[in-house]
């Protein structure tokens, strides 16, 4: 029973390493700027927006 309790213990630990690593690990700037459009270009919908 310890041992089923132990495994459960460290597949929690774990699944909260990834989650911190995905959620946190991230650019030290954060996310990168858009390009700056001309003026005579027409900005293009994000994607998924049709």
């Amino acid at each position: 029973m310890g041992l089923i309790l132990l495994e459960a213990l460290l597949a929690l630990v774990v699944l909260v390493a990834i989650v911190w690593w995905t959620m946190f690990s991230g650019r030290r700037g954060g996310e990168l700027k858009a390009p700056e459009q001309e003026e005579g270009e027409k900005a293009s919908p994000p994607p998924g927006k049709d």
